[in-house]
């Protein structure tokens, strides 16, 4: 149980720092050094400085391998905040691309928790 909750809280890391490419896209969106590009871009500090912290924590639970497999699912989220925030369509090949990471992730996740 006690993985479990790791795994909860990498995957609750993951989300947020699949949100800093939210962040840099709407800062692509001003002009350099505007405020509004300004302001995007401490958010996308702000976010890496606690990725960056809580990553360590998880590494000290959890092998760093299991943990860096894990972070594919980036790319899943990445899709998802595409279509909700960006209102971008996804292909055939992207959402078939994001279910062979996801498959990936969990057949990995379940021959490391065999393995122990």
């Amino acid at each position: 149980m006690k993985n479990g909750r790791v795994f909860l809280a990498l995957h609750l890391l993951l989300v947020l720092y699949s949100c800093s490419g939210i962040l840099s896209k709407f800062a692509a969106g001003y002009p350099f050094l505007s405020f509004g590009f300004c302001v995007c871009y401490a958010g996308i500090i702000m976010l890496l400085g606690i990725y960056a912290i809580c990553w360590q924590q998880i590494i000290k639970r959890l092998p760093l391998t299991t943990a860096y497999a894990n972070r594919a699912v980036t790319v899943v989220w990445g899709m998802v905040w595409g279509v909700i925030v960006f209102k971008e369509h996804l292909g055939f090949l992207q959402v078939a691309g994001g279910i062979i990471v996801l498959i990936g992730v969990a057949l990995f996740a379940l021959s490391d928790s065999e393995a122990v």
